[in-house]
């Protein structure tokens, strides 16, 4: 597998183009390795059909495939077998999803003691647990130093001195610095962050990243293990990375001739991305692989250092084409000039179309239609018009309530990033593996709602 392109699958799951109850072979490519398509519209993940999940679980519903999951885990650890790889939690994480990561050998990157937390419950090594963020809270740190967590990025100079302060006399705490490293790549502007006119990190050009070094080794119960960065997500192409490569070589030189230091690690964060619909482009883990490790030993050997350590932490392309999510249509509506399709859920279980402009390829699912397709807009429920799920795709004409769509690559991004916008709580989250079904993450009801309300 680590020789295609990590998003996708490059044959159709359900069998060989054109042969009965199969799809052409790019209709089911950004769909989970497990799907399999039956006569009569139905879908099956995991040897589940969609139908009967949404069936006993009602809709909204996000299905997650565990064996896609895990095996995009041992992918990236085929394609970077010298690497350490963090999953990014950011992109969705429940107490089994951080199970599964740390049984196939991952480690973890969160951004808050919420993540933190609920890892280390669970189970999860703290030790193989990274935090970063450019505003760490209080609470943060101090859950940090107090599980502790392997490693802490520093975004910002004010960290220093208070990381140093909160691990005492007595205490030693291994550290990172993000550096910015000048670099514009990602798939939208409001996802780009290795370019110096956003709010992560230190800026490699100004040198401030090399300031806030200096005053990270004098500072004794702190540990300088290496520099961090990440360049942003949905990144297609792998020149970002190679450039990046050499620009933090370039730092870690200057490091070891101003200090005599000589940092052992790298980590050059995720963002590798995934086709949405089928035909777009998608990082190749494997030619990612391929030229890092070639870009970092002929860096490194240029400038007279030890190759360091590499980190990679994936997020998306771990877990989006995992997830797939289920809507009933509730409303058909033609005008004169667009059909729209209105489900159940919308922007307060995906509001990743409404920041970013992402476009789905949803599809009829529990039913065959022998009608023609037309080209429709699906709209979400709630009082926004931006709250637009998929905009121009092709359904089928007779299209009616009661119908259920169900859109893929929805693993990343969705849940994490759930609101309860007009009190309408969140789906609930059920695993598929081996033909068996089980509900990871139960929905929230309009009673866990109204407890957060205490006040009158």
């Amino acid at each position: 597998m680590t020789t295609l392109p990590l998003p996708a699958p490059a044959t159709a799951p359900s069998g060989t183009p054109g042969s009965p109850g199969t799809a052409p072979v790019d209709a089911l490519s950004v769909w989970p390795a497990t799907t399999t398509e039956r006569p009569h519209g139905q879908l099956l993940v995991g040897g589940v059909p969609l139908t009967e999940i949404a069936e006993g679980h009602g809709t909204p519903v996000y299905v997650l495939d565990e064996a896609e999951v895990r095996e995009r885990c041992r992918t990236y650890r085929t394609a970077f077998p010298e690497a350490e790889i963090h999953y990014a939690a950011k992109a969705f994480l429940c107490r089994a999803l951080a199970h599964w990561v740390e049984e196939e050998g991952l480690g973890l990157d969160v951004c808050s003691a919420g993540e933190l937390e609920l890892a280390v419950t669970t189970g999860f090594p703290a030790e193989r647990i990274l935090l970063h963020g450019n505003a760490k809270s209080p609470q943060d740190l101090e859950t940090a130093l107090r599980l502790g967590v392997g490693r802490i990025v520093i975004d910002t100079p004010a960290e220093i001195a208070r990381i140093a302060a909160a691990v005492g006399t007595d205490g030693r705490q291994k550290v990172m610095v993000r550096v910015t490293p000048g670099i514009s790549a990602g798939g939208h502007r409001k996802i780009r962050t290795g370019s110096d006119d956003q709010k992560f990190g230190l800026s490699l050009r100004d040198g401030h990243a090399q300031h806030a070094i200096a005053r990270v080794l004098d500072q004794p119960h702190l540990e300088l293990t290496g520099i961090h960065c990440h360049l942003g997500s949905q990144i297609a192409d792998v020149k970002p990375y190679l450039v990046a490569v050499r620009r933090l070589v370039g730092l870690m030189a200057r490091v070891r001739d101003a200090h005599g230091v000589t940092l052992p690690e790298l980590d050059l964060g995720g963002g590798h991305g995934v086709a949405y619909r089928p035909g777009e482009p998608a990082l190749d883990l494997t030619t990612l692989a391929r030229k890092v490790r070639a870009e970092l030993a002929e860096s490194c050997a240029a400038a007279g250092l030890p190759v360091p350590r590499l980190i990679i932490e994936p997020g998306r392309a771990v877990v989006g084409p995992a997830g797939v999510a289920v809507y009933r249509v509730l409303v058909v509506k033609r005008t004169p000039g667009r059909t729209f399709v209105a489900v159940d859920g919308g922007m307060s279980d995906n509001p990743r179309p409404a920041l970013y402009g992402v476009r789905y390829t949803p599809r009829l699912i529990g039913r065959h239609s022998g009608a023609g397709a037309e080209r429709v807009t699906v709209v979400g429920r709630h009082c926004e018009a931006g709250d637009v799920l998929a905009e121009d795709v092709p359904l089928p004409a007779d299209i009616r309530p009661g119908d259920l769509l169900a859109l893929p690559v929805a693993g990343a991004y969705h849940l994490s990033m759930a609101s309860a916008y007009n009190l309408v709580g969140r789906p609930p989250v059920v695993a598929v593996l081996d033909g068996r079904a089980r509900l990871l993450v139960r929905r929230e009801t309009l009673a866990d709602l109204r407890a957060r309300d205490v006040g009158l």
